[in-house]
């Protein structure tokens, strides 16, 4: 098969209503399935909420969190998988065997078998462990996904590790656009009234998500992430009020050369289709220049510089940034 058809979802999920959030998506892969889709990818901790988990203590996140094994909805969205004949991609809380939580998007596929990737650079909570290790997996359609959630995509490092461990389609669910951020020219908050009164006024909360805090905001790296690494990248995101601010939506849909295959900027629950030609991978302009890589030379990127900081302090840090 040289060609597959992928599906990127935004919603405003309500926070800690796993009914309400279930119930959406289960109307999400209906509408999917009907327009032929085999790889739907939902955004980052959609089943649980969000931006209301840093406020919770230990217990509220237990009370939240669930197996990926056997937990509700996480055997919900496995269930829809093998029905649908999809592979389905879904974040939630993961309450780990090992006794930690973990930030994870759980990618459920046609034939029952399931992978989870753990947030590499969770930031939200204390209690909330960061994962140590990369996703990439075989699909029933020949190509390999892998999965970075939020954060995870900004840092460079981990989308060419990923592309090195063989992906071809990267699977990105957010939480962002309209955000706090400590960067002056990189997103701001979105007054929330307007997305109140995005139905008198669709024009205006519309506007702000095309522009710098928003689509503006992503169209500077993530076409990067997918050409420079040769790879199609699926960009799932919340939309609407979250807890006092407004993330963006924006679903987006890459190809592995940076191009926009299917987009939106509607203030609104929306899925956005695209065919994925496979063809284009084996000469993408990022794949020719992972070729001539000369590892010899990269051992500064393991290197530890002194600076770093844990994924919460660097995420919230309002320290200048000295090389």
């Amino acid at each position: 098969m040289t060609h597959l058809r992928a599906a990127s979802v935004q919603f405003c999920h309500r926070a800690n209503d796993k009914a309400y959030n279930l119930a959406l998506m289960r109307e999400f892969v209906a509408k999917a399935q009907a327009e032929g889709v085999q790889i739907l990818a939902f955004p980052e901790m959609c089943i649980t909420g969000y931006w209301h988990v840093p406020f919770l203590d230990r217990d509220g996140l237990e009370s939240l969190a669930e197996s990926v094994e056997d937990g509700a909805a996480a055997l919900e969205i496995r269930r829809l998988a093998v029905e649908s004949g999809m592979l389905i991609g879904a974040g939630l809380l993961e309450w780990a065997p090992d006794g930690r939580l973990y930030n994870s998007y759980l990618a459920a596929l046609p034939d029952g078998s399931w992978q989870v990737h753990r947030k590499l650079h969770a930031f939200e909570h204390a209690e909330i462990a960061s994962g140590d290790s990369y996703t990439v997996f075989d699909t029933p359609w020949g190509a390999k996904v892998g999965i970075l959630i939020c954060w995870d995509n900004n840092l460079v490092e981990n989308a060419r590790a990923t592309a090195l461990l063989g992906c071809d389609i990267l699977l990105a669910p957010h939480q962002t656009g309209g955000c706090n951020s400590r960067s002056p020219h990189a997103m701001g908050l979105i007054d929330p009234q307007l997305w109140r009164n995005r139905e008198a006024d669709p024009e205006a909360i519309e506007a702000e998500f095309r522009g710098a805090k928003g689509r503006e905001w992503l169209l500077r790296w993530l076409p990067a992430r997918a050409h420079d690494n040769g790879m199609f990248l699926v960009f799932s995101n919340g939309v609407g009020e979250d807890n006092g601010e407004v993330r963006t939506g924006n679903a987006m849909i890459l190809d592995p050369y940076g191009r926009i295959l299917g987009e939106t900027w509607a203030a609104e629950d929306r899925m956005v289709v695209a065919d994925l030609d496979l063809d284009l991978l084996p000469l993408a302009t990022g794949r020719r220049w992972i070729r001539g890589r000369r590892p010899e030379l990269y051992s500064p990127l393991t290197v530890r510089q002194g600076h770093e900081l844990s994924p919460q302090a660097a995420r919230f840090s309002e320290e200048p940034v000295k090389r």
